[in-house]
């Protein structure tokens, strides 16, 4: 089977109304198979003012917003409408990229007609309940992923670190690799615009410490700040830049007064703020690659982060950047003192780092996706044939 015979139906909980590393992804995805002449049909959720337009049909599902996150919308059913659609369409793969209940009852739908379902996961959804006091049913949510996954023919992660997590979770054990990409007409170190940080009242001789990200509370920003208040009372020389939008931007600002807040950045924009970072400090343990830290190390800029499983495939420690223990702010604020004070170590891991990042091309990683679903539908004939 070649690519342009796919007919892929994407079910997406969030495919373009706010913006985050795993729509980035999808959209992406969707472009590359586009131009290979595949055809696929998208299903989400949507607003009247996304955050960026979509990359190719998206269909509207039923939806409401999430009465806490207004900005976030629950799918609610794959309703008569929507159907329809899917019928006429006539997809021979279905792929679900979000463990809510339209996806459920998608990959439903494709079993009810014998048609292989591919799961694509891209955060650890479990791990989400620390952050809002809720850890305790944490169980209760992998057990209600693990129904989901066991019924999917097959998943994708973004790193290998995270493939062992679903595999120790029992989630499944047919799961391939679909890692990311990094543009490098974006971000590469000749992004670095001194002029610029000067323009954002950052100093061109005290470093840059950056976070970049969605500012929400499961990215670790209890963390982040907690370590930098370590900083300054150590009397560390060092600056905070931190690029990125989101409910708890107030929060943050309010425990980081001395930094510079400069938004929400894309496209080469983007590639600018985060080359005139002088490193990374990324502590979340939510994240099941880190976009982010491959555009850092893209950058040629040293990432301090969590040893968790985005991190681990990306980061050799003390090579490219440190990983450290979730949450352990006295180490988080000695790698980023060391870091501070040291611009030999900052360049020399910052340049392990950039050479690293030259491995990521967004074609080669898109077509491991197409492959899966190539022998998806393969191996659901092969098993229609059997008597």
């Amino acid at each position: 089977m070649q690519t342009s015979d796919l007919r892929i139906a994407l079910f997406s909980g969030n495919y373009n109304y706010v913006r985050d590393g795993a729509n980035q992804a999808l959209n992406r995805l969707v472009g590359y198979l586009l131009r290979q002449g595949a055809q696929v049909r998208i299903y989400s959720p949507t607003v009247a003012v996304p955050a960026f337009p979509p990359t190719g049909d998206l269909i509207s599902v039923p939806s409401m917003a999430i009465p806490n996150r207004p900005e976030y919308r629950i799918p609610l059913s794959l309703s008569r409408n929507v159907r329809r659609d899917l019928e006429a369409f006539g997809p021979n793969v279905i792929h679900i990229s979000s463990p809510d209940r339209v996806s459920r009852q998608a990959a439903q739908w494709a079993r009810n007609r014998n048609l292989p379902v591919l799961c694509s996961v891209h955060t650890r959804f479990e791990t989400y309940f620390r952050y809002y006091n809720l850890s305790f049913i944490e169980p209760l949510v992998e057990a209600w992923l693990r129904k989901l996954y066991r019924k999917c023919d097959a998943l994708v992660a973004p790193s290998e670190s995270f493939a062992q997590v679903l595999r120790e979770q029992r989630m499944n054990y047919d799961i391939d690799i679909w890692s990311r990409g990094v543009d490098r007409d974006i971000f590469n170190p000749q992004r670095r615009d001194m002029e610029w940080r000067r323009s954002q009242n950052l100093t061109d001789d005290i470093p840059v410490i950056g976070f970049l990200g969605r500012l929400v509370m499961e990215k670790g920003l209890d963390v982040f700040s907690d370590a930098i208040d370590q900083l300054r009372r150590r009397q560390v020389l060092h600056q905070v830049m931190v690029i990125g939008e989101g409910p708890a931007r107030g929060w943050f600002e309010s425990r980081l007064p001395h930094a510079r807040f400069v938004g929400f950045q894309g496209g080469a924009d983007l590639g600018r703020a985060v080359a005139c970072m002088d490193l990374l400090f990324n502590p979340s343990v939510t994240e099941t690659f880190g976009n982010v830290t491959l555009e850092a190390m893209a950058c040629g800029l040293p990432v301090v982060a969590a040893k968790a499983t985005g991190s681990q495939s990306l980061v050799e420690d003390k090579v490219s950047g440190r990983l450290i223990t979730p949450g352990a702010i006295n180490q988080f604020a000695d790698v980023l003192q060391n870091y501070c004070t040291n611009a030999e170590l900052r360049h020399q891991h910052g340049n392990a780092g950039e050479f690293r990042s030259l491995d990521y091309s967004w074609d080669a990683i898109n077509q491991t996706v197409a492959d899966t679903y190539a022998r998806l539908i393969r191996q659901r004939a092969a098993r229609s044939m059997v008597p």
